[in-house]
């Protein structure tokens, strides 16, 4: 199905370098370093302060010894960012994912970079609480799995959709209980194994697209290749083991690597933002040796409607997220990639809006 071509919201983002306020809202300051490929989520405590938290990455030599595990944390009534402890485990580390459950952001993953180009996923998770800047252990993954999709659910339960494991994708689908600290096989996914994907949830439904899947050949090593596919699951609320996993329309223009998505509630969507046409390394050289680069593109999946809606946007292209993260009414990307894959310190704030009533003459 082809999507609609009037937007049915308008998308107005703002790159920012500066602290600077819009209207009511405090925008938020670049990060301390410039960093891509972390994990980011915002968690609100029990007094109801906000913060918004990025965990490891890589810096802008973007080679093993940039990779990193610090932390940093913006309060919703600060003016900067603040350092906390590094994410435990002792190495840095790309593509882990953070989800927030109750006060605490929960770190699932990532997988670390040896000095000869080896990568090994971590099993570990970690719950940090933003209040007490303090990392408590959680157990660890069954099967540890890195650049996955991860979606809240209930305010109980984590699930980790697909990703990669060491050498190859898993169509898993683990779930994660904090109130009893344990794993258990969710429903797996229907399509193709994949890393690098983008998805978020709204209610009990679950959206993702695209990745990278593996390719096998009869005379040559296998490689990687985009994936087009998009998916719905819906948990049932019974048994939240059970995902009634169903293909959907692919969105618009071609499958992304590493877009920022986010389900948003008050819209009954699911948006995603960035992304690039090309996979490609933790470096930003694509799998087949050309850099890749950036998309501009915003869309998102109407649950209420099952349809497609490019948005407008006037924000810089960027890839190499994990997220979207909703930030004082807004939505926000933290670092990542721009243009020549150059890594970032910049926030970049999305704000949807109702499009005028009347669309001015051009």
């Amino acid at each position: 199905m082809p999507a609609q071509t009037l937007p049915q919201l308008l998308l107005l983002t703002a790159f920012v370098t500066a602290t600077v306020s819009v209207g009511a809202e405090l925008t938020p300051p670049p990060l301390p370093m410039p960093t891509s490929n972390n994990a980011v989520v915002t968690v609100t405590d029990n007094a109801g302060r906000a913060y918004l938290v990025s965990f490891a990455g890589l810096g802008s030599g973007k080679t093993y010894r940039d990779t990193h595990a610090r932390t940093f944390v913006l309060a919703t009534d600060a003016a900067s960012w603040r350092e906390a402890p590094p994410l435990p485990g002792g190495v840095g580390r790309l593509a882990a994912t953070a989800v927030a459950l109750g006060s605490r952001a929960y770190v699932f993953g990532g997988y670390a970079v040896g000095s000869d180009g080896s990568e090994r996923s971590t099993p570990w998770v970690h719950a940090f609480d933003p209040l007490t800047a303090t990392f408590e252990s959680a157990q660890a993954m069954p099967v540890p799995v890195d650049d996955a999709v991860a979606v809240a659910y209930q305010d109980r339960f984590a699930y980790l959709i697909s990703g990669w494991h060491d050498d190859g994708n898993v169509n898993l689908v683990q779930r994660y209980d904090r109130n009893t600290d344990s794993w258990q096989q969710a429903t797996p996914v229907p399509g193709r194994a994949v890393f690098g994907h983008a998805g978020g949830i709204v209610g009990n439904t679950i959206v993702y697209c695209d990745g990278v899947a593996v390719r096998v050949h009869h005379a040559r090593r296998r490689d990687f290749v985009a994936n087009s596919a998009c998916y719905t699951g819906k948990i049932d609320p019974d048994n939240p083991r059970r995902i009634d996993w169903r293909r959907i329309d692919d969105h618009p223009g071609r499958p992304r690597y590493r877009m920022a998505a986010v389900g948003a509630r008050a819209l009954g969507a699911v948006v995603f933002v960035g992304g690039s046409n090309n996979p490609y390394n933790y470096d930003g050289i694509g799998y087949d040796g050309e850099p890749a680069e950036p998309s501009a593109d915003h869309f998102y999946y109407d649950l209420r409607t099952n349809r497609w809606q490019m948005l407008a946007s006037d924000a810089p292209a960027t890839m190499d997220h994990r997220a979207l993260a909703p930030w004082a009414g807004t939505w926000v990307t933290v670092g990542g990639m721009l243009a020549d894959q150059r890594v970032t310190d910049q926030v970049v704030v999305h704000t949807l809006l109702p499009p005028p009533a009347h669309p001015p003459n051009r």
